[in-house]
């Protein structure tokens, strides 16, 4: 028997009120803690929240205390919705809602945040471009009400579940600061090449450059070849290779375009624009997209060094500068041709790429810790409000 049957369920503005207490700009002090929509992540936590000055938001925003659930109703598919610790002000489109005496906020939080009640959001939502989900219809979704304490037990369980998760990320965050500083305390920034190293660009150290092909007709295959989507790159530079597709392609086809270890592929479209994954030598035989650039280097240049240095910041900056530039947020092969590409000795890159391949393997073990927590916080969330948990 699920929590749906066995447990009464009520519309939510019968146990929480939206609350949209609108703050004038003359009215919020200097030094009140301010949310907009980008300081809520997906995961439901706080990124940037910092104080204001007095006079220094112009338009009306809604109050909140710890109390409250915040709820982005602008886009909801992002699942912005957190729980503050915190009072200050916040987006008027972030709703916060105030539980009842009968509704814990941290089991609000948590229902509220499940994929299912997500997909519903976004299916109600109104406005094509900037989809919004009205108070109103927020205020009719169903929402179990268990007692108390079983109330507490579920968003205790499921905290401690996230709370995993987070230190999961951090774990990765610090590992991707680690390579940086090693690249920088090595070879220092490749803009400015401070070790005055020769600088060739990119282009002078290319024996082979290619887009990536468009397919249109081959059908998905069991056997076929995986192709490379931008989706499957994350931001770290690792394939996803267990969730690509497969494709029957050519024989000329996979002679053509299939990655070779040591290859770097370059995102060169849209919102992941200038994103680097290098092959390995055991990863599966694969071929990138059409919105990736094929690269191969001469043997005076490592691949892991060559990673790096694309996805140093201010490279990565100059990418970011000059693909809005276009029409379509777009680099071409010949704008990669004109990157920077200090060249040190190999001697000192082969030792560079020593170190990174141990940092590597210790993220490729967290990445993989991090899926198993992910998918046990996915069961916990599912069994919760399944009332078998």
């Amino acid at each position: 028997m699920t929590l749906q049957t066995a447990v009464a369920t009520v519309p939510l503005h019968t146990v929480a009120t939206i609350e949209r207490t609108v703050v004038n700009p003359a009215q919020i002090e200097k030094g009140t803690l301010y949310v907009g929509l980008e300081h809520l992540d997906s995961d439901g936590h706080f990124v940037g929240v910092q104080t204001v000055d007095e006079g220094e938001l112009a338009s009306s925003k809604f109050a909140f205390s710890s109390q409250h659930v915040l709820y982005g109703k602008l886009r909801p598919y992002l699942a912005k919705i957190a729980r503050p610790h915190f009072s200050g002000v916040c987006s008027t489109d972030i709703l916060p809602i105030l539980p009842g005496e009968n509704l814990d906020s941290d089991f609000l939080c948590h229902f509220l945040r499940q994929p299912r009640m997500i997909e519903l959001a976004a299916s109600r939502s109104s406005g094509a471009n900037l989809p919004r989900l009205s108070p109103k219809t927020l205020a009719e979704f169903a929402v179990p009400l268990p007692p108390l304490p079983e109330q507490r037990r579920i968003a205790a369980i499921l905290d401690k579940a996230d709370e995993l998760r987070v230190t999961r990320r951090a774990t990765l965050g610090q590992l991707n600061a680690l390579t940086s500083a090693i690249f920088l305390e090595m070879f220092g920034d490749p803009v400015t090449n401070p070790k005055r190293w020769p600088d060739p660009k990119v282009g002078g150290l290319l024996t082979f450059q290619q887009y990536g092909p468009r397919f249109f007709n081959e059908s998905y295959s069991d056997d076929g070849i995986r192709i490379v989507r931008i989706t499957d790159l994350n931001e770290s530079g690792s394939l996803a290779f267990s969730e690509m597709p497969r494709l029957a392609v050519s024989d000329a086809d996979r002679d053509k375009y299939t990655l070779r270890p040591g290859d770097l592929i370059f995102a060169r479209s849209g919102a992941t624009v200038g994103k680097v994954a290098m092959i390995r030598q055991e990863d599966p035989s694969c071929i990138a997209g059409a919105y990736f650039i094929t690269m191969r280097f001469a043997s005076s240049l490592a691949p892991v060094y060559a990673r790096a240095v694309l996805t140093a910041p201010r490279v990565r900056a100059i990418v970011a500068k000059r693909s809005r530039q276009a029409a379509q947020q777009n680099f071409s092969g010949p704008a990669v041709r004109q990157l920077p590409m200090p060249l040190p000795p190999i001697t000192l890159q082969r030792e560079f790429a020593r170190r990174i391949v141990a940092v590597d393997r210790q993220e490729s073990a967290c990445r993989t810790s991090l899926a198993m927590s992910m998918n046990l916080f996915a069961a916990l969330q599912q069994r919760a409000f399944a009332g078998t948990l």
